[in-house]
């Protein structure tokens, strides 16, 4: 079965960095395209970040270009998140996701459960 397991949520100050990770067991990271989304409090979820199979594609929403970073670590079967200079409305549950068509702007197959970052003072 295949599952997708983020980390690296937790509570920092505005201003702050943070490094989220998404995890694969079961399959490998590399053959797919992978999207970070997030779903703050009482609001609709949104596309943050994601990275084509290829990593040749890369797109960011406008609220995060300049301060966030999305990677590939092939040997670890991993895609990070890295997220510079937060902001408070950077708070959310934070999703990261896997499309079998290893492009991004399509539909993703695959959800971890999320982590939760929250930034305040």
């Amino acid at each position: 079965q295949l599952h997708l397991v983020e980390s690296g949520g937790g509570l920092v100050q505005p201003g702050g960095s943070l490094r989220l990770s998404c995890a694969a067991s079961g399959f490998t990271l590399e053959t797919y395209a992978i999207a970070w989304f997030r779903q703050a409090p009482g609001a609709e979820r949104e596309g943050v970040s994601c990275i084509s199979s290829s990593g040749g594609r890369i797109m960011y929403a406008d609220s995060v270009k300049g301060r966030f970073t999305i990677s590939r670590d092939n040997a670890k079967n991993t895609v990070d998140l890295q997220m510079n200079s937060l902001k408070p409305e950077d708070t959310a549950v934070y999703y990261c996701a896997a499309a079998e068509t290893g492009l991004c702007g399509y539909g993703m197959n695959y959800w971890g459960k999320g982590t939760l970052v929250t930034v305040s003072s």
